[in-house]
């Protein structure tokens, strides 16, 4: 089944935040037309390489070619329309720059992975209940109704004044045609009578004028009550969820809604303003002792004034934090003199704003950093923002070209480049606009998360890292020195979040058996982690017991050799990986001899090694592991084909494969049947393939398992190698290769 079709039997909840990540930039219309033929490019590779990427690119629009002469047999003409508006938008907007659909691409790919990966993982873990706590969805629903109201209300409000502007008027123009009268047509009785309407009419005002200020009064209010209390709450909390979403958390919403109620209030804002204008004017033609207007005014609009400022100034928001596009999955790690990308919104649509607001990025403006050093951003720093890039007609602008470049200090250092305080350093890239409207002139300024600046990408793991846990640890968008004390996590919220880079980076999450021996890693014993507490320094600083190595470097290891070679099977969930010896014995004693599991090597980094269970003639267990396996051998070899053609060669020197079973009890070609890269070996026929009549030939893993009788008890048991023998060694061979091969294909791990 494609992943395509599988996304379409998630549920509603799921399905709703696929629809959130396919926009104009990669309709989704595409997506479904054309599923199989996506998901069997390598969108990933192009989006590094930009001869791949043109080839894709090319290839994408004869597919849509060739679905538009499908449908315009079918005389769809909806379908016809939409499919030549597509096509001419891809060409149009990624001709001069095919690495962009690539990486949009390959990003949509990646969710859609997570968002299965997340379906079919029951276990939800203290952050991610958070995230969808009740109470937040009823405060999103009570603000939507409020503002509505509020927009209601000053729209009333519009009706009294002009109410108020007419009856002025009569009142105006009445009192004029007296005033035209000659003073004996004055004395009349009709003319006091009128005089006395007019008295009316002047009360009548008053009272509508009074009104009136009380109904801009009370609007104003709920405006303030609204923006000080839940709509603050609201955005902040979106701000917390997408702190979340960029460490692998589940994808965030709710800016669109942020965005209609930032504009609606903003609307009712300007509108209330225009009222107060209105009635300065009508002030002007008309006043009296005791006239609310001149008292009230004033006050009211500086109110307004002041609410409209804070409304804009909260709502120029980083919609995507920095990124590079050669690492999409980890975001806020930025690479000197390698672009990066990031999009601001502001969340106020006004059709006046369109190419009115240009925004200017910097770094770490009027900030002392932990170190000495200090960066610049080249590439394009100033854009208009603009409601075209957007798929909803959102304002916003989104930086394509910046990259930082490190300033050299006096000294000619690059300050402190320890492996640990680099990663460690936090920085804060910010943007600043000014919104001229209306007569008012408002500065707007926003910064980034937390960003780490590295000048290698073998910094890269200890980054991310520290990324982590500064958004899993801080919802404070700016504190810079966190990491002069950094504040331990806990370990219940850390392991969901290392569960959340499984499911980002390599589309399946860990189960609860799997995080179990994660916390026993970390812990060096079977604890309840609830509520226990975990160092930075733990986590990312110390060393392993007896190892070389950290657990984040451990734990990032297997995320790359996952990625990279044995991504279908973890997908598939045939790889148990998190797994202590001791417990694979437990889980494998009672099995079918030839039962095995795959498992994570504690001891190497990047290993993956298979278990299996024996069982001797005395009716005695017995297990065996083989050496791991790490990227080196299996960039030669498929690991699928290595489990397919592994032999044992038992002491009687007859070759046979040990493994029958997947744990529990799956057989193993119904489990790696689709992943073999061939069909099994057999021995073929001089005529059956290779070249001028030889037999085709393959590499196929072999062990030696020895009775204790025969095992060689030291060197001088062994045979002797001649000198000749040795030489031919030496001269094919490197010495690595050569200890390799002479060293027992068994080890402890």
């Amino acid at each position: 089944m494609s992943q395509w079709s599988q996304v379409q039997q998630l549920e509603i909840k799921f399905l709703e935040q696929v629809d959130q990540f396919y926009d104009d930039n990669f309709p989704m219309e595409i997506r479904h037309l054309l599923a199989q033929w996506i998901e069997s490019q390598d969108w990933e590779a192009a989006s590094n390489n930009e001869a791949m990427a043109t080839i894709l690119l090319q290839n994408l629009l004869i597919q849509v070619d060739e679905q538009l002469d499908r449908v315009s047999q079918e005389k769809n003409l909806l379908l016809i329309h939409n499919l030549k508006r597509t096509r001419k938008l891809l060409q149009g907007k990624y001709h001069g720059n095919p690495m962009h659909i690539a990486v949009i691409i390959s990003n949509c790919l990646r969710e859609e992975r997570r968002i299965l990966a997340a379906a079919s993982m029951p276990v939800q873990g203290p952050l991610e209940k958070s995230l969808q706590n009740s109470v937040v969805s009823e405060r999103q629903r009570n603000v939507e109704h409020k503002v509505s109201a509020i927009k209601n209300s000053a729209q009333m409000t519009d009706q009294d004044v002009k109410y108020l502007e007419d009856l002025q008027e009569e009142f105006d123009f009445r009192y004029k045609t007296i005033q035209s009268l000659e003073q004996s047509d004055k004395n009349s009785a009709l003319i006091k009578q009128e005089m006395l309407a007019l008295q009316a009419m002047l009360n009548t005002l008053d009272y509508k004028r009074k009104e009136v200020l009380s109904k801009i009064g009370r609007v104003i209010h709920e405006i303030d009550m609204l923006m000080s209390n839940m709509l603050t709450e609201e955005l902040l909390d979106w701000k917390r969820r997408q702190q979340i979403a960029c460490i692998g958390g589940p994808l965030h919403g709710g800016l669109d809604q942020l965005q209609n109620c930032f504009t609606l209030l903003a609307e009712s804002l300007f509108q209330v303003r225009r009222q107060l204008e209105k009635l300065d004017e009508l002030l002007t033609r008309l006043t009296y002792d005791g006239d609310p207007i001149p008292v009230q005014r004033p006050q009211l609009m500086e109110k307004v004034n002041f609410l409209l400022y804070n409304l804009f100034r909260n709502s120029f928001v980083v919609e995507r934090q920095p990124c590079m596009p050669t690492h999409p999955q980890r975001p806020m790690v930025l690479k000197t003199l390698i672009q990066f990308t990031v999009k601001l919104r502001l969340l106020i649509k006004l059709p006046e704003l369109n190419y009115q607001i240009r925004v200017k990025a910097t770094i770490d403006k009027n900030v002392s950093t932990v170190s000495n050093r200090r960066f610049v951003l080249c590439g394009t720093h100033v854009k208009a923002m603009n409601m075209d890039e957007s798929a909803n007609g959102s304002l916003s602008v989104e930086f394509r070209h910046l990259q930082p470049k490190e300033m050299k200090s006096s000294a000619g250092s690059k300050g402190n480049e320890g492996p640990h305080m680099v990663t460690e350093e936090l920085h804060s890239i910010s943007f600043e606009t000014q919104v001229c409207l209306y007569g008012l002139t408002i500065n707007l300024e926003t910064s980034s998360l937390p960003v780490v600046m590295i000048s290698n990408v073998s910094q890269l793991p200890n980054a991310w890292a520290s990324i982590i846990w500064y958004n899993l640890s801080t919802n404070d968008p700016q504190n810079l020195s966190f990491f002069n004390n950094p504040p331990a996590a806990t370990l219940s919220q850390l392991l969901e979040v290392l569960s959340w880079q499984f499911s980002s980076y390599v589309g399946r999450g860990l189960n609860s058996e799997q995080l179990n021996m994660l916390a026993e890693k970390l812990m060096g014993q079977q604890v309840s982690y609830s509520d226990y507490q975990l160092s930075w320094a733990k986590f990312c600083k110390e060393h392993l017991p007896g190892k070389s190595f950290t657990f984040w470097v451990w734990l990032e290891a297997i995320l790359d050799l996952i990625k990279k070679h044995i991504l279908p099977l973890w997908i598939d969930g045939y790889v148990m990986g998190f797994v202590s010896k001791e417990k694979e014995r437990i889980l494998l004693k009672d099995k079918t001899p030839g039962t095995f599991l795959l498992r994570f090597s504690e001891s190497n980094l990047g290993g993956i090694t298979f278990t299996w269970v024996d069982q001797l003639e005395n009716g005695e267990v017995t297990f065996h592991s083989v050496e791991p396996y790490n990227k080196g051998r299996l960039a030669a070899l498929p690991f699928a084909d290595i489990l397919r053609d592994y032999k044992v060669i038992m002491a009687d020197n007859v070759p046979e494969n040990p493994l029958k079973y997947l744990y529990p009890d799956i057989p193993k070609d119904k489990a790696f049947g689709k992943h073999y890269s061939c069909q099994p070996n057999e021995v073929s026929k001089p005529s059956d393939g290779g070249v001028k009549g030889y037999v085709p030939s393959v590499f196929i893993p072999v062990s030696k398992i020895l009775n204790d009788s025969t095992d060689p008890h030291s060197p001088s048991d062994l045979l002797p190698m001649s000198p000749s023998v040795y030489a031919v060694l030496r001269e094919h061979l490197s010495p690595t290769a050569i200890e390799t091969a002479l060293s027992s294909p068994y080890s402890t791990d």
